[in-house]
């Protein structure tokens, strides 16, 4: 078959904002198996040139596709975009088939298909070996029902076949790489850059993350194949960053000091960016020394909130003293911390965003990123925050970056006490010798480009704030907004089929 992978535009201001871009990895995982498989697969990536949704439907039907299928990585707020386009792409040619994956879709797939005729398919959970399945079956005409992980439309009724299991082996299935020009993609001011995920899932248990039941359970890919398509990208294709999309790359310390000695071994000048849990910083304490000399160059700290009742709360299960700690080892090894803060968990007063001001300033982090919470309903703390209202209503703005639900203070007062403190805390002196003097020439280049992002992305947040984003006052409840509770669902798959390597894995993890 003749198939499009479609990477809407996000209306993100991450999206918006850099000249650099990031390739759609989650697309490009897909598209490996579905050329291995014989069919003609392209990709439209609408976010690179930020095309309008008229745009990506005519640059969608140009490849005259038998399949269309859409994915995106800001899957709940870029839920409008594929939707509208969807809905013009079968408007203008009827016979085309629509398959949609991604996590908004794994959970609100009953929604979807009930209000949006012009979908065929959903995949749920992991694709790479759905996809191909999927895509099979319905060239041929097949039964849908065998196919696991998926839900669909027959006749008038809405089927969800049984849960597909967790990949395995997550070296099974390529990337599909010669999908894109590697020249189109940059990240820290026009560097090569491609979006690469060691392992998939978290075993923490968060309450609010929308991605760990996604993944089901924690795994990752050899640590040596890994580190020799790293070096391969970086030899062939002139790759200079590589951006993890793991939510927790070192949960496994063996693996991941597997990974960085094989990376060391293969000689490349590479920059590498991810997140991870500050715990596992302090407890590599003593190989941060590999982290660097395999080229961590930034790591963010998701530190969420520094109350130890929230922490508790949400599930957290780190300290803030670790979280301090995790700061100072990662200077003492030249690798830039970029600190996170989610406000909205509780009600917040005056008094909470000063006292998170002053601890922020005891952490002395080089970079933060201020969240605003963002409940979906797949998640335990959507029922915890289920009775709270509403202030926004476009789903476009479900993106962690813009306030959704009420707080104990006015709308316009946490928004400047957010700002206030982003200002405060780049603007410090000590801040800003690091950005000016820093000895370390490639770290100095990063902090100098994130400040520029920054110094942007504020201004930007204000004009949205006071001229476009529309925000009510006594908005629905939450569960009324987005419906019931789904935490029963929360994983998205079945385990992994039971096998040495994963028996391994859960070792490992556990030690």
């Amino acid at each position: 078959m003749r198939i499009t992978l479609v990477n809407a535009a996000h209306p993100s201001i991450g999206s918006r904002i850099p000249n650099d871009h990031l390739p759609p990895l989650g697309l490009l995982s897909i598209g490996g198996p579905l050329i291995d498989a014989g069919h003609d697969v392209r990709l439209v990536d609408g976010d690179l040139k930020n095309l309008s949704v008229d745009a990506l439907v005519a640059e969608t039907l140009r490849h005259q596709p038998d399949a269309v299928l859409f994915g995106h990585s800001g899957s709940t707020s870029g839920h409008p975009v594929i939707r509208l386009a969807a809905q013009r792409i079968v408007a203008l040619r009827p016979e085309i088939t629509i398959v949609y994956g991604g996590v908004f879709p794994t959970y609100h797939w009953r929604e979807i298909l009930t209000e949006e005729p012009y979908v065929t398919a959903i995949v749920r959970g992991e694709g790479e070996e759905t996809a191909p399945k999927l895509i099979k079956a319905l060239a041929e005409g097949a039964d849908l029902s065998a196919i696991p992980g998926i839900a669909y439309r027959a006749g008038n009724r809405i089927v969800s076949t049984r849960p597909s299991a967790a990949i395995a082996d997550l070296d099974a299935h390529r990337i599909g790489w010669e999908l894109i020009d590697h020249a189109d993609y940059s990240y820290w001011g026009g560097k090569r850059a491609v979006v690469v995920q060691f392992s998939r899932g978290c075993p923490h248990l968060c309450n609010y993350c929308g991605q760990r039941g996604f993944w089901t359970r924690w795994r990752h890919r050899d640590p040596v194949l890994f580190a020799k398509e790293i070096a391969r990208l970086h030899r062939e294709e002139g790759v200079e960053v590589f951006n993890f999309a793991d939510e927790n790359p070192t949960s496994s310390r063996k693996a991941w000091q597997a990974f960085l000695e094989a990376l060391i071994t293969e000689d490349v000048k590479v920059l590498l960016v991810g997140s991870t849990r500050a715990d596992d910083i302090v407890r590599d304490a003593d190989i941060l020394h590999l982290y660097k000399k395999a080229g961590v160059i930034r790591w963010l700290l998701g530190m969420e909130n520094i109350d130890e009742s929230t922490l508790d709360l949400i599930k957290k299960g780190g300290s803030t003293a670790k979280d301090r700690k995790a700061i100072e080892l990662l200077r003492a090894h030249g690798i830039i911390s970029m600190a996170t803060w989610v406000a909205g968990f509780k009600q917040e007063r005056d008094a909470d965003l000063w006292r998170l001001f002053r601890v922020l300033l005891a952490y002395d982090p080089d970079q933060i990123q201020a969240l605003y919470v963002t409940p979906h309903r797949w998640t335990p703390y959507f029922r915890i925050a289920a009775d709270r209202k509403v202030i926004q209503l476009d789903q476009r703005r479900w993106d962690y970056k813009h306030q959704v639900l009420e707080a104990g203070l006015p709308s316009w007062r946490l928004t400047l006490w957010m700002k206030t403190i982003e200002v405060m805390m780049q603007a410090r002196p000590k801040a800003l010798a690091r950005i000016l003097f820093h000895p370390d020439k490639d770290v100095r280049h990063a902090m100098r480009w994130y400040t520029r992002m920054g110094r942007r992305v504020w201004f930007f947040e204000w004009k949205n704030y006071l001229f476009r984003d529309k925000r009510i006052k006594d908005g629905p409840r939450l569960d009324a907004f987005w419906g019931e509770p789904q935490d029963a669902e929360e994983e998205s798959m079945l385990p992994p089929p039971r096998s040495p390597r994963a028996a391994g894995e859960r070792r490992a993890a556990a030690g």
